[in-house]
């Protein structure tokens, strides 16, 4: 037993080689699960000798691994998003209309004004302006919008792969939206169909809306369409309106570096309009000016030239007076025609050339005696015989304020009311030379005192028209009564409420300059009044005529007589009375006005061609320093008419009269006056049957010495039969103050002091 356990062989793993190499059960190192320290060490000395020699292959392969992966899930992914998009899109484009529904909407309609010589006033409408094509406009307006806005227009197919992908890689770096990738097309898609909602519904609803459009209309159509409708700030549509608002010209003619401020404007058409911010506009116009440069659109002398163009600076409103009359023609155009469905052309009555020599005669003396007067604004209507308004100014400004002083505000007229009052006592049967007493008169608590306080005594009515003399018109006012001056305005044009009160005799009822210049018309045509229009006629952009004034008959309002008496008695006014600063080669007749304190001044005068009003004042209703109607308005109405009757044949005023000796009086007898100060209104209280005044003005210099009796017209009394007054306590004017009577017969008072 022992010998065989002698003789036994044990395996053994720490032996030397030797033994290993026995024969018998052994385990090699390669057959250790866990191979030991030193057998391992020893690999690793093999592996790096061997890594030294292929790791260069290796590492080529491993990289090349890296990057199939990446592109694999780059391109499960691209798969995954496509069919996202594709499914988003299948969505919303699902809530849409059948395309075979889709159509382009009608352009806004666009109202153009033109004068009565075809030139354009004015564009009204939502757009402002009408469309021009594309080959009409200035070939740099569409080479400006393409380089700065879509280069790649012409050759994308809606949507700009290549923009849309550098605008998202800038937004991103710059970690805030700065830049968009959308396209003409897309933003005409947009303007035309869409709401501005930044949503994702809108933006897929924009890509197949562009898509369609391109389909539909070629790349010319698109554009002209896109400029012909895009906003470009301060509330114009379209290039057309831009130019007019910021230029004052048509796209046809806008120079280089206006294209380019126009263009620029459509990054931010508020913020960089010039009307608001001209250096903001100005930078802008220059990135554009060196896109087109880039893109070969000009050439370095052109941008050279563009970049030393003077800064655009545009009023923050239109400017132009023709804009009143245009404003004036939008409130009227509904009750001729209706709602506008299309594009329309209305001829005016208006001159340009008048209108312009208006405001500018306007503007020229408020510039230059303005401040020293303190006179801020002022207004012009000029009126043919036919009733068409020639030219029509509504204020200093449109571009400052739209609000139209000349049809209306209302104002007290002044003295530029006594024509009424003087023509209802001609009809009553008084003539210009009917004398009345010129002196210190009350009624009830009022005592309507001369300019001045200068009277006359014993004066034709002729002679107290062309002074203003307030006394005597209070007293006419008394003898025909207050409704017979409010009928004879009424029927002469006046459509104001007027107060049927004895102070209306000195213009203290309230008119608008268009309806007083209005109602004078009647003496300047012979006596018939006519329908004051502004519209000739009304087109469409076709020429097929939609309104026509047809220039009908007037009716007469005014007997013949009656317009020959009124017009000899206001030619003295520019004669020899308050406006001789008006008086010019032609025949003209007319009336000044001043209200108290000088808060208004008015000239309302006319030749047998045009009537013309003028008035200036503040809209505050503040006094102007000693501005009265034959200063200011003579001298504006003395230029405008000048410049309006050159190289027209001079026509004399309709109507002839002539004074009767017997009833004039001696002119030695009438003291002297300074023929340029017309009378002033007191302070009364319209409305009321026996209006007060408190007499606002300093001490009146002494009077002209000279017996007068003071008249207290205040309770008229009928004559009892033996002939005396039927009260007592009234003074009573001497009997011949109105002239010899022509028969005797049962008289009144009233029938005394008018000489009837």
């Amino acid at each position: 037993m022992a010998n065989r356990r002698d003789s036994r062989i044990e395996p053994s793993f720490e032996g030397p080689p030797q033994a290993r190499s026995q024969p018998g059960l052994s385990v090699s190192e390669e057959d250790r699960v866990v191979p030991s320290n030193r057998k391992a060490s020893a690999k690793r000395k093999s592996s790096k000798a061997k890594s030294s020699r292929g790791g260069r292959g290796r590492s080529r392969r491993g990289l090349f691994g890296v990057l199939g992966r990446l592109f694999y899930w780059c391109f499960v992914l691209a798969i995954w998003g496509g069919i996202a998009v594709a499914g988003v899109v299948i969505y919303y484009g699902a809530k849409m209309p059948a395309a075979t529904t889709w159509s382009i909407p009608d352009r806004a309609p666009n109202i153009k004004i033109v004068s009565a010589d075809g030139q354009l006033l004015a564009n009204r409408g939502m757009s402002g302006g009408e469309a021009v094509g594309l080959h009409e406009m200035s070939p740099y307006i569409p080479e400006a919008v393409i380089a700065i806005e879509d280069r790649r227009f012409y050759s994308h197919f809606g949507v700009d792969p290549i923009g849309l992908s550098r605008a998202m890689v800038t937004n991103l770096l710059g970690g805030h939206f700065s830049q968009g990738g959308s396209t003409l097309t897309q933003q005409l898609a947009k303007n035309l169909f869409l709401k501005p909602d930044r949503t994702l519904e809108r933006k897929v609803q924009e890509v197949l809306l562009a898509l369609w459009l391109e389909h539909k209309h070629t790349k010319d159509q698109i554009l002209e369409m896109y400029l012909n409708r895009v906003y470009f700030g301060s509330g114009a549509f379209g290039v057309e309106a831009a130019s007019r608002r910021y230029f004052g010209k048509s796209a046809r003619d806008v120079t280089l570096s206006e294209a380019a401020l126009l263009a620029g404007l459509l990054k931010a058409p508020s913020r960089l309009s010039p009307a608001r911010d001209p250096k903001a506009a100005e930078e802008r116009s220059q990135l554009v000016l060196a896109a087109m440069r880039e893109e070969g659109k000009i050439s370095d002398k052109e941008l050279k030239t563009a970049l030393s163009a003077p800064a655009t600076r545009a009023p923050s409103y239109w400017t132009g007076s023709e804009n009143y009359v245009a404003d004036t023609i939008m409130e009227e155009l509904p009750d001729l025609i209706g709602d506008v469905r299309g594009d329309i052309v209305i001829d005016s009555t208006v001159d340009l050339n008048l209108q312009k020599l208006a405001e500018q005669s306007i503007r020229r003396l408020i510039d230059e005696s303005g401040k020293k007067l303190n006179v801020t604004q002022g207004a012009l209507v000029s009126i043919d015989d036919s009733g068409a308004v020639r030219a029509m100014v509504g204020g200093y400004d449109y571009s400052t304020s739209q609000f139209d002083r000349a049809s209306e505000a209302r104002r007290q007229p002044g003295s530029a009311f006594k024509p009424f009052v003087y023509m209802a006592a001609l009809e009553a049967g008084r003539t210009p030379d009917s004398i009345r007493n010129d002196a210190p008169i009350k009624i009830g608590n009022w005592t309507p005192d001369n300019y001045g306080g200068k009277y006359f005594g014993k004066v034709t009515l002729a002679t107290a028209l062309a002074k203003s003399l307030n006394s005597v018109a209070a007293q006419l006012t008394m003898e025909v009564g207050p409704n017979a001056v409010v009928e004879a305005a009424h029927r002469m044009g006046i459509l104001s409420e007027l107060q049927a009160n004895t102070s209306i005799a000195l213009g203290t009822s309230e008119v608008t300059p268009l309806e007083l210049t209005s109602a004078y018309v009647p003496f300047a045509n012979g006596g018939y009044k006519p329908d004051i229009h502004f519209i000739r006629r009304i087109t469409t952009a076709e020429g097929k005529v939609l309104y026509d004034s047809g220039g009908g008959s007037a009716p007469r309002v005014v007997k013949p007589e009656i317009v020959g008496m009124m017009n000899s008695m206001m030619t003295g006014t520019v004669e020899v009375g308050t406006a001789k600063k008006a008086a010019f080669a032609w025949p003209s007749a007319g009336k000044t006005g001043t209200s108290q304190n000088s808060r208004d001044a008015w000239f309302v005068g006319y030749t047998a061609n045009l009537t013309t009003g003028v008035w200036f004042g503040n809209d505050d209703g503040t006094a102007m320093k000693k501005v009265t109607g034959g200063a200011l308005p003579a001298q504006a109405w003395h230029e405008f008419m000048v410049a309006a009757h050159e190289g027209v044949p001079v026509r004399p005023l309709p109507g002839t009269w002539k004074s009767t000796p017997a009833d004039t009086i001696v002119p030695d007898d009438i003291p002297s006056v300074d023929n340029n100060q017309p009378a002033p209104v007191l302070s009364v209280s319209v409305g009321q049957p026996a209006p007060t005044a408190q007499a606002t003005q300093a001490p009146a210099p002494a009077r002209v010495a000279r017996p007068s009796q003071t008249v207290d017209a205040d309770g008229f009394n009928m004559p009892a039969d033996d002939g005396t007054t039927a009260s007592v306590g009234h003074p009573v004017p001497p009997g011949d103050v109105g002239g010899p009577l022509k028969k005797k017969k049962q008289t009144s008072i009233l029938d005394i002091l008018g000489g009837g």
